[in-house]
């Protein structure tokens, strides 16, 4: 739980089998850590998801989390949601100093409490609806080497990047095929958007794992990277067009993927 006694997260909850989760948006870091950080806030604002929260905000059920990835990183295992050493963050020195075991038992009390208000509020979900899709919606970047630099190939990033590694892809493909297609249909500024799955990402974090692990038959959850198209990965600021055009895109999925869910066999 957060200084102010909020439990670091948002949840909006609505009357549909159908989940939209903005995990890494948050940017909070408590004054405890910010001491302890080394790492200036343009370099942490870069790893981090900002605006995904925008993405999922038609999704009947939004999950948002505000604390940073920094801190704690709800998408990765407990035993690796701290980042320790630069080679868990991209290279990135987070800690002037190792952080103190009160820190770590935090970090790690809020990765738990998590995770069972997420296997609550699934539970309840799936106990309405027989079956439920999550859509976990992150971001990534495509210009590290600096912002005059040749981004990544298109061929290596595409525009949205599906992930779908810890699923039953069989089992699951009457879901994801639809969703797909679906977001295939538009187009973005104009021009077709690129759409692939398991290209610069598989979806290997641990929330989707996570509801793989403890729904197999029910919950199906799919990990959605944007690539940073939609704002300015190195000042941080949005493209606010591109960010209606993505979320009015996602949005669109909400149905398809409720008579998709309809139809399961």
């Amino acid at each position: 739980m957060d200084p102010d006694g909020s439990p670091g997260w948002t949840i909006k909850l609505g009357d549909s089998p159908v989940v939209g989760t903005a995990i890494h948006n948050g940017t909070d870091v408590d004054s405890t850590c910010r001491s302890l950080m080394c790492l200036p806030d343009p370099e942490r604002l870069r790893e981090e998801d900002p605006f995904t929260e925008h993405f999922i905000a038609d999704f009947p059920t939004q999950i948002t989390v505000h604390r940073s990835r920094f801190q704690v990183d709800l998408n990765r295992a407990r035993d690796a949601a701290i980042y320790l050493s630069p080679e868990q963050s991209w290279g990135l020195k987070v800690w002037q100093q190792q952080p103190s075991e009160d820190i770590v038992t935090e970090a790690l009390a809020f990765h738990d409490a998590y995770y069972a208000e997420l296997k609550r509020v699934l539970t309840e979900i799936e106990n309405r609806h027989g079956r439920f899709v999550l859509i976990d919606v992150h971001s990534y970047n495509h210009r590290r080497g600096g912002p005059e630099v040749i981004p990544t190939s298109q061929e290596e990033a595409p525009d949205i990047n599906i992930g779908t590694f810890s699923m039953d892809r069989e089992r699951w493909a009457p879901i994801v095929a639809p969703f797909i297609e679906t977001l295939r249909g538009h187009s973005l500024n104009g021009k077709p958007i690129d759409i692939r799955e398991n290209v610069s990402f598989q979806g290997k974090g641990e929330q989707t794992r996570f509801v793989h692990a403890n729904f197999p038959k029910t919950g199906c959850a799919i990990a959605v990277e944007f690539k940073k198209i939609f704002m300015d990965e190195w000042s941080g600021d949005p493209d606010q067009a591109t960010i209606d055009q993505l979320r009015t895109m996602l949005a669109s999925t909400v149905p398809v993927l409720e008579a998709a869910l309809r139809g399961f066999g």
